[in-house]
């Protein structure tokens, strides 16, 4: 679309969660080209020119698209496996069987997990991928391209293993990287697909997959090289007890000052999970500004325990919601992570304190969108930002008794998405794909599930 052609969206709810959660129970959003041009209350503006569609919104709420900082694509293709195992348990079932992934296993599963993410209002996704066969294929491009052709704007977390069963590890010997290879091939990744530009579509993040999986060396200069390149950081971390205590009999310090002596505090860093934070590792997460991916259903799954979430954001510490891999999250959409946020947390110490709806949503669109460092150019409605928004149909039986369009979005069922933008594309509309057929996606996640089955033994 030229830049001066307007696509006009009027007669909505809007919830632009920016600095001053601004809302307007009947207003109009103006996009021009790949940007936010207006947003207000009432009508669009009269005489604006090059219109190129109008869309009369009643009954909808317009939020900011939703931003998933956590997920792993390849396991949408190992799905319902493992299901009453905690997190090394569950490990150690899957890791013989991830380690058999190829370039067409991985490509379908990440158009599966992107094309559930995109139909249920995600703009923004990002991929931890961390498992890298020998012989396997170009598995970042894989990854990579599917994003682009669904539309999406995209994180990939090159990750990376080399910490095997033979050092102590969890993963088996022929399921990680050299140190010298694994750093090699994330920095030709980074200097392949990495964009630094304000509507960027595509980044690289350096992401050596956890403190039980990867050497010191590989997370000390994994950060050195990131820093190096100028992208952002990310791992997984203090998501179980026993990673603390992993922590503690190799490295002599639980998971946070660990993170600490290898470099991997800072704002340029976001972590998966924090669980079992205490107080002393909130306030370093807050004083160095690391942001934390918040996984409820995950953490659930794998009965890991409730991260204080509360007390991070009021700390000062930037959080965002992550779907997490689908081998430990089925549903694999984002926006029900949303009322899952919610809930989960008033069962912690806070109670019915906890978080609110609109809080939940914070955590989904501009929190998401600080954690991958890119609040500058989304996660909120506001002029001069980046295209990337969703209208959530509200009027329907599900919610159209729910006064309050936050609280029926958040607190209500997952609501059909009519439209969602990104860039100033429309990418689905009444809740199916136009950038893919998602019949033809999940007769291919079917067929590599049953081949990397069969391949596996199973």
């Amino acid at each position: 679309m030229a830049a001066d052609r307007r696509i006009v969206i009027e007669n909505c709810s809007i919830a632009t969660v920016d600095a001053h959660d601004t809302e307007h129970s009947s207003g109009h959003v103006v996009i021009a080209g790949n940007r936010i041009e207006s947003v207000g209350a009432g009508r669009a503006p009269e005489g604006l020119a090059n219109v190129a569609r109008r869309i009369d919104a009643t009954g909808h709420l317009v939020t900011p698209g939703l931003v998933n900082t956590h997920h792993h694509y390849y396991q949408w293709i190992t799905r319902g496996l493992a299901t009453d195992h905690n997190l090394f348990d569950w490990l150690v079932a899957l890791y013989p069987t991830w380690a058999r992934i190829d370039e067409d296993m991985v490509r379908a599963a990440a158009r599966g997990s992107l094309a559930m993410m995109a139909r249920g209002g995600v703009t923004t996704a990002m991929d931890h991928h961390y498992v890298f066969p020998r012989g396997s294929g170009d598995l970042s491009g894989a990854i990579i391209g599917a994003a682009r052709d669904m539309g999406v704007r995209f994180t990939l977390a090159r990750g990376s293993m080399d910490r095997s069963e033979k050092d102590g590890g969890l993963p088996p010997d022929f399921a990680v990287e050299t140190l010298e290879g694994a750093l090699a091939a994330t920095e030709e990744t980074v200097r392949r697909h990495h964009d630094t530009s304000f509507d960027a579509m595509t980044q690289v993040a350096v992401a050596p997959c956890s403190p039980f999986s990867v050497s010191t060396e590989l997370l000390r200069e994994g950060a050195e090289l990131a820093r190096r390149l100028g992208v952002r950081l990310h791992t997984h971390g203090s998501e179980t007890v026993e990673e603390e205590q992993f922590c503690k009999e190799l490295f002599g310090m639980g998971p946070t000052d660990y993170f600490e002596s290898t470099g991997w505090l800072g704002e340029d860093v976001w972590m998966a999970h924090c669980v079992h934070m205490n107080d002393s590792d909130i306030a370093a997460f807050a004083r160095t500004k690391t942001g934390v991916a918040h996984c409820p259903s995950s953490n659930a799954r794998l009965a890991a325990g409730i991260a204080r979430v509360p007390d991070m954001l009021a700390a000062g510490v930037p959080v965002g919601l992550g779907v997490d891999g689908t081998a430990s999250n089925e549903s694999g959409e984002l926006h029900t992570e949303l009322r899952n946020a919610l809930l989960i947390n008033r069962l912690g110490a806070h109670r019915e304190a906890a978080l609110n709806a609109r809080q939940a949503l914070r955590l989904g669109t501009y929190g998401g969108a600080q954690v991958l460092g890119r609040s500058a150019e989304i996660g909120s409605l506001e002029p001069g930002k980046l295209a990337d928004l969703v209208l959530w149909k509200l009027d329907t039986l599900a919610h159209a008794s729910i006064a309050d369009p936050v609280t029926a979005l958040v607190f209500g069922a997952a609501a059909p998405v009519t439209a969602s933008f990104v860039d100033g594309r429309q990418i689905v509309e009444d809740n199916r794909l136009l950038t893919a057929d998602e019949d033809a996606i999940a007769r291919a996640t079917r067929q590599e599930a049953q081949r990397l089955a069969r391949i596996a033994g199973h």
